[in-house]
């Protein structure tokens, strides 16, 4: 196997990240869920124009925390004669829940799905809320000059938990036969989500982003997805006078430090010439998780999906077609 460019190949799976963690890190996310969880699973649904013979498809939407009224895509099996599993998809930075038709195979299957809009980013969800200080650039840097509680993605990950509680309420659907997938974002809002919402049974997370963001900068990968990071310094704080503080207020959002709160089983796809998301940063994340869990390692390949990748996940999620054992 060949070298990582960021790292031995053979240094990964001991890898636990370098940026820093803030003391409150549990008290600041236990506050966040009592918020979520005080808005409880209320949604409505609003039939979607777009139509399959086997799928009841709908417009689902709730509010989340700040008043953000958060939409995803709704796919129910038409005939269930008991409840079933049901797969939560999360999409990759800045675009939007993919084309109804690519969740079909899993409504085929029996599974309801949910495809998770982003607020402020490329779908349907609506965001409200305002930050004290930038907000020109980049997702991870807003409201990073307000109060931690500002942070744009601590309600992006409980958006992600709140959809979760959601689904395992509706009609038809087995709560405890729930899954989570995307790429990228969507990895490690995957990741996230499992880890703020303990019910979730098994994540599939591809090239998982939000992760060990100083070790993104250290290797001058701040870039792309992570460019933010960069300008953020270059505009505010040139210097780096703040470079300790500004990383640990990140740590609040950092994917590797929910991590051990997950409690379903984990698949991790990396492939080891990945530059948007380095493949250190994903170990950081994986090796955090002390649930079941297990990876596929791709070493030709970058931020993207390799052949037969979509086919080993639906194989892994469709595993939850099988009863939950104590």
């Amino acid at each position: 196997m060949p070298a990582t460019f960021d790292m031995p190949a053979d240094a990964l799976p001991d890898y636990v990240g370098v940026s820093p963690k803030p003391a409150d890190f549990d008290t600041y996310w236990d506050g966040g869920l009592a918020e979520m969880h005080g808005l409880g699973v209320a949604a409505r649904l609003e039939p979607a124009s777009f139509r399959a013979p086997f799928a009841r498809c709908s417009h689902l939407r709730f509010v989340g925390v700040g008043g953000a009224e958060i939409h995803a895509k709704l796919l129910q099996p038409r005939h269930l004669a008991r409840p079933a599993p049901a797969v939560v998809f999360f999409h990759p930075y800045a675009r939007g829940s993919a084309d109804w038709v690519e969740y079909l195979p899993y409504v085929a299957r029996g599974f309801t799905v949910a495809a998770m809009d982003v607020r402020g980013q490329g779908g349907l969800s609506r965001d409200p809320g305002s930050v004290v200080g930038h907000t020109l650039r980049g997702h991870i840097v807003r409201g990073l000059d307000d109060r931690p509680e500002k942070l744009f993605y601590r309600s992006v990950f409980l958006d992600t938990a709140q959809l979760a509680r959601i689904v395992m309420n509706l009609d038809g659907v087995d709560a405890d036969r729930v899954g989570v997938s995307g790429m990228s974002q969507g990895g490690g809002l995957a990741l996230t989500c499992a880890a703020l919402e303990p019910g979730v049974r098994m994540v599939a997370a591809i090239a998982p982003f939000l992760s060990d963001y100083l070790r993104v900068w250290q290797i001058d990968l701040a870039r792309d997805g992570y460019a933010q990071l960069q300008e953020y310094f270059r505009r505010f704080d040139p210097l780096h006078a703040r470079e300790r503080e500004v990383f640990e207020r990140l740590g609040y959002i950092d994917v590797q430090y929910l991590c051990p709160r997950i409690r379903g089983e984990v698949l991790l796809a990396v492939g080891l010439m990945d530059t948007i998301c380095p493949p250190s940063t994903q170990y950081a994340a994986y090796n955090r998780i002390t649930a079941p869990k297990s990876t596929l390692v791709y070493p030709d390949f970058g931020h993207e999906m390799p052949p037969g990748l979509a086919d080993r996940v639906f194989a892994f999620l469709g595993r939850l077609g099988e009863p939950a054992h104590d």
